[in-house]
């Protein structure tokens, strides 16, 4: 997967994050499954001490497109995409919290979680290879937006 993101300091508390990760490609080896996506994912910070250093809070929007199949997904989570193949768009925004901690002068360490909201629209296929289209729908999604934990240099 590809992963970019930029940011733009707006003043000395409150930077501009722009993440747009991407993966195109299907997996290598011997099984068929696919979990093609792409999303941008804009989000404005408010530092409570300094930028990069320290609690933030923040708000994000996302939108990005999909063509998922024959993935089985840990904690059991989304069962059906093991048996059937998913490709649509989705759109929503969220909260999110987060500390960084300053390892030195270039390097940082963060941790930060999100909740929030997506509308997803999407086909469903009857399985991970065939193009037999089964329905399409859309889904309300309410839940985890973003978690990670980031190893950052500074430029």
């Amino acid at each position: 997967m590809q992963r970019s993101e930029f940011l733009w300091n707006c003043n000395q508390k409150s930077p501009l994050n722009f993440y747009c990760p991407l993966n195109p490609w299907k997996q290598s080896g011997g099984d068929q499954s696919s979990l093609r996506h792409w999303l941008v994912m804009p989000e404005y910070r408010y530092w409570f001490c300094e930028s990069f250093n320290g609690w933030f809070i923040g708000a994000h929007l996302m939108g990005g497109q999909f063509n998922v199949s024959s993935v089985e997904l840990p904690f059991g989570m989304f069962p059906e995409l093991k048996d059937h193949r998913y490709e649509g768009w989705f759109a929503g925004g969220g909260i999110s919290a987060g500390y960084q901690w300053m390892i030195s002068k270039h390097w940082n360490f963060e941790a930060s979680v999100g909740l929030g909201y997506d509308y997803v629209k999407f086909d469903k296929f009857k399985c991970g290879t065939c193009g037999e289209k089964i329905t399409s729908s859309h889904t309300n999604y309410f839940g985890p937006t973003q978690a990670a934990l980031s190893l950052i240099y500074i430029f």
